[in-house]
Order: C-alpha cells, then sequence, then structure tokens
C-alpha cells in the first residue's frame, strides 16, 4: 500500500534526523525535567503564598499551619524529583548527585518565607503605584505583571543555586501567561511595580533597584551580540533605585546605567547612562492639523 511505503520512508528520513541533529532527540540518556510538573509546582507555591485567593475550600477547614505543611509536602516531592533530573544531566556520581539535589531543595524551603515578605511587597507596590487598582486583593487576583514577578522571584532562587532548565521553564511559562519576559538571572530589589506589562522584557544580566516602576513594552536589553555565547560579562543595563520607566522605551547595554530617581520617557532609546535625578525623554513630535477640505 502506498500509505504504509510512504510512512516507513518518512519514519526513516525523520530518525536519520535525530542520529544527526546538534542535540539529543531520541535517547533515554537526556533526564529531561517534566513541564507539567513544574507548573503545578509553580501553582501550588501560588497557593502557599496567597492562600486566601488560590487555596480553595481546605483554607477554611485547617489551621494555616496545617495547610502549608501539607502543601510543602507536596511541593517538596516534586520538586526533588525535577531538581534531581536537571542535575542528572551533568552529574554523574550518584552521592554527588544526590547531595547537590537535597542541598539546593533545603536551602530552596528555607528562603520561601524571605520570597513571600518580597512579594507582599510588590504586591504593595503594584498596588500604591496605580489609582486605577481597587485593592490589594485585586493586585493578587488579578494583576499580571504581580504574577510574572511571583514566579521570577521563584525561579531565581533556583537560577542562583545553579539549576538547570527549570528557572527558565517557570519564567518562560509565565512570560506566555502574560507577556512579560523576565529572565530568572536578572536581580530585582524589594517593592517592585510593573504596571500593564505586555512586551516587558528584562534580561539575564540585568540589576533593578528597589522601588522601581516599569511600563508596557519596556526592554532591558543587551545589544545584538556579534560573538554569540562567546561573550562574556554584564550584558544589560542597571537601573537604580526609584527610577520610573515608560512604556516602549528600550536601554540597553551593560555598560548602561539608569541613576536612580531618575525618569525615562515613553519610546526613548538610550545605550548610554543616565545620572540620578534625571529626566530623559525624546523630543515631543510635532503634530500637523489641516481642516477637512
Amino acid at each position: 500500500m502506498i500509505q504504509k511505503g510512504l510512512l516507513r520512508n518518512v519514519a526513516a528520513q525523520i530518525s536519520y534526523n535525530y542520529d544527526n541533529a546538534e542535540v539529543p532527540m531520541y535517547s533515554d540518556h537526556l533526564h529531561l525535567p517534566n513541564r507539567n510538573t513544574v507548573i503545578k509546582i509553580i501553582e501550588n507555591l501560588q497557593k502557599v503564598f496567597f492562600p486566601a485567593y488560590f487555596g480553595g475550600a481546605t483554607v477554611s477547614q485547617v489551621t494555616a499551619e496545617t495547610y502549608v505543611e501539607y502543601l510543602l509536602g507536596d511541593i517538596l516531592t516534586d520538586l526533588r524529583e525535577q531538581v534531581h533530573l536537571a542535575f542528572s544531566n551533568t552529574m554523574t556520581d550518584p552521592a554527588e548527585l544526590d547531595a547537590r539535589t537535597d542541598e539546593t531543595i533545603v536551602q530552596f524551603f528555607e528562603h520561601l518565607p524571605q520570597i513571600q515578605n518580597m512579594l507582599m511587597k510588590d504586591v504593595a507596590a503594584n498596588y500604591e503605584g496605580d489609582p486605577a487598582a481597587g485593592s490589594k486583593e485585586e493586585v493578587i487576583f488579578s494583576y499580571p505583571g504581580l504574577y510574572a514577578i511571583f514566579v521570577y522571584r521563584v525561579a531565581h532562587e533556583l537560577y542562583q543555586s545553579g539549576v538547570p532548565l527549570i528557572p527558565r521553564i517557570m519564567t518562560e511559562y509565565a512570560h506566555g501567561a502574560t507577556g512579560i519576559d523576565i529572565n530568572p538571572g536578572a536581580t530585582i530589589g524589594e517593592y517592585f511595580f510593573i504596571d500593564h506589562g505586555t512586551g516587558i522584557v528584562i534580561g539575564e544580566t540585568t540589576i533593578i533597584g528597589n522601588h522601581v516602576k516599569l511600563y508596557q513594552g519596556v526592554t532591558l536589553g543587551a545589544l545584538s551580540p556579534r560573538g554569540g555565547h562567546n561573550v562574556v560579562g554584564k550584558r544589560h543595563p542597571t537601573v537604580g533605585d526609584n527610577a520610573t520607566i515608560y512604556s516602549n522605551a528600550s536601554i540597553l547595554g551593560g555598560d548602561t546605567v539608569i541613576g536612580a530617581n531618575s525618569v525615562i520617557g515613553g519610546n526613548s532609546f538610550l545605550t548610554e547612562s543616565v545620572n540620578e535625578n534625571t529626566k530623559a525623554s525624546i523630543e515631543t513630535p510635532k503634530m500637523i492639523f489641516r481642516a477637512k477640505k
């Protein structure tokens, strides 16, 4: 039959492509984290940090400590398995792999209260920075900026521990859900406010201070690298405390520093530093009005 011959021929060609690909394509030697499990971990952490909003009916049936301990047990089981898988591709000694996994998990769990405290400051910044916010509850329930920040802060903790793959899976999931792209390697201070958020890009080596506000379409990016992965060091800008960056501004380069208390106007394009207490903006375009004939 034509169908049988066709399928066999195409399967053979695809199998050949597997064998000649630059990355493993069909192998039991590559142990990858499960994306659905990583997403489940994010969802359970959201319930831990904001139980009254995302915890469901269980919240009112048990004590807070019992509720949190139960969820943390579920997270622990899933996260340890996924971190173990992620490390297993670069570590061959079983004892070393187990020790590194357990060390990472313990550190992550010990830092969860600190992450929650940071998130509550982010909630306050988002509410205080947006006159349209009806309440902090509204911010927690519905603001995409806060959700992206929440996922980033969790992923950043794992990134700092050197966990492969999982931090980026987390932040790219948030990117798909919100349109906000925060690399887990970025360093972001307290009281971080993202308004509207769609189209925001924050690169891996970006440093952002405390009480910073970003509006939709802002890019904190790198200059186009000619050397690809040979480029090392800081590639993305630094933003000082209390800076405000308005919509569609592009700020590029590792040597670019936006000074504290500065305001960057919308649609700005910057590859050089801005001093503290400075307002930087492009010249306002001239409008031309003509009466209809």
